[in-house]
């Protein structure tokens, strides 16, 4: 009996788990992309990427600096002798010498290679400011992913519901109409709709239930969430009260957009490579300096000889071969400036097709706002029309279709003015900043 009845509470306990494991947490829009901006991959690939141009510019710079080494030895001969013409005594027997101690302290401060290393820098610098544009052009990319499954769930959830509800209504109607066959009131081809009609929206919830399952784990991969996790949706976030837009403006979304920033960074990088290519035609200076210390055992010791100069270089042969890589740099920043050219038209076509868009959304959804109205009378028509005897079956099952259509359309249409009207932020290279998002 003990047993049995630690069981009976295990299976409970199970039981309880399961239900609160199909429970719906609710999720907002702004959450979802709080979540995805600071767990995405690819979030985290482009801040690595950016952080390691970082390291490279200040690498770099560095190269402005001075260098300074220190280098020493000590050596054992083996039966040198050292005749010097230091000795005043030309007769003396040779020096023995078994033992040298060297050591040196250098310096050397680039003075002029041509603007080689300032243009290194200002490459760098401009890389690094590419590679920071393209960190913030992912975020909008995995806001604008986020935003478009986000809907997506919501529309597949919406249908769920209406689609359930006009189930129960087909339902109930094949019920009277088994009813009425058996009364002899109406024909069985009658009832057989009813059915027929029954077994297309059991499909359809079927088909509803599907996408929700698949929308649902679409995102929760995205967000990197529990694998059992049913995201809720308030239905609320998809009003059509959304203000229409004032950055429309196309030179707005031209200085926003950040992977247009990061092909204007590429451009003047490549401009810095140009003149990195040109620095060759030019001579190098350097100013070099340093201390040596020598001890040679028993013979001369040198103490405090300091040393300082100038270093001048010219490679005569970069006059002729040179011209090749400064052709090269010339090429590839045409690429760069056409790839800009053709990204800037590109973003005034999506800037003019998203307010079109979202503007053609609004006038939709008042539409099928009235539709509901309208197919909601149109059903009380046709059904008072068929109690009377004046309309047939198929009347009536139509203008239940175009009812359940247009509650379906309704909903589907609030979350494209939602999903338009980001669009149309994210055209303009604002999305990210619509967002109220968390700092790490």
């Amino acid at each position: 009996m003990k047993v049995t009845k630690i069981l009976l509470i295990g299976l409970i306990s199970i039981g309880i788990q399961s239900v609160k494991a199909q429970e719906k947490k609710g999720l907002t829009l702004n959450e979802a992309i709080n979540i995805a901006i600071s767990k995405s991959s690819d979030i985290a690939l482009a801040s690595a990427k950016a952080e390691t141009k970082n390291h490279e510019s200040q690498m770099m710079k560095n190269n402005l600096y001075p260098d300074l080494r220190a280098s020493g030895q000590f050596l054992q001969l083996s039966n040198a002798h050292i005749s010097s013409n230091l000795s005043s005594n030309s007769s003396s027997s040779p020096i023995a010498v078994n033992q040298v101690m060297l050591g040196q302290i250098s310096s050397g401060v680039p003075v002029f290679s041509g603007f080689k290393l300032a243009n290194s820098v200002k490459a760098s610098a401009n890389l690094y400011s590419s590679e920071k544009a393209r960190l913030e052009q992912t975020k909008e990319n995995i806001a604008m992913e986020i935003i478009e499954n986000y809907a997506n769930l919501y529309r597949a959830q919406k249908a769920v519901v209406l689609i359930t509800d006009n189930l129960k209504s087909a339902e109930q109607r094949v019920t009277d109409f088994t009813a009425l066959e058996k009364n002899g009131i109406i024909a069985r081809n009658d009832l057989l709709k009813a059915q027929l009609q029954k077994a297309k929206v059991q499909l359809a919830l079927d088909e509803a239930y599907k996408n929700v399952s698949v929308y649902n784990y679409d995102l929760i991969t995205l967000l990197k969430l529990p694998e059992d996790f049913k995201i809720g949706i308030d239905e609320n976030q998809f009003g059509n009260n959304q203000p229409i837009n004032t950055m429309n403006d196309v030179q707005v979304a031209l200085k926003n957009r950040k992977d247009l920033e990061a092909i204007h960074y590429l451009q003047k990088a490549s401009e810095n490579n140009i003149k990195i290519a040109k620095s060759a035609y030019y001579p190098s200076l350097n100013l070099t300096g340093g201390l040596i210390y020598l001890d040679l055992k028993n013979t001369l010791t040198v103490s405090n000889a300091m040393n300082f100069g100038v270093g001048l270089s010219y490679d005569f042969a970069n006059i002729f071969k040179n011209g090749t890589n400064v052709k090269t740099a010339k090429s590839k920043a045409l690429e760069v400036q056409e790839t800009e050219s053709i990204l800037s038209e590109k973003i005034k076509n999506q800037v003019h097709e998203a307010n079109e868009n979202y503007n053609l959304t609004l006038k939709q959804n008042l539409v099928y706002e009235q539709a509901i109205d309208q197919a909601k009378e149109n059903y009380r028509i046709v059904k008072d029309k068929y109690d009377n005897g004046l309309s047939n079956t198929t009347e009536l099952l139509e203008a239940d279709v175009e009812q359940l259509n247009s509650r379906i359309n309704y909903a589907y249409s609030r979350a494209n003015v939602m999903l338009k009207y980001y669009e149309m932020q994210y055209a303009a290279g604002q999305l990210i900043q619509s967002f109220q998002l968390t700092k790490n």
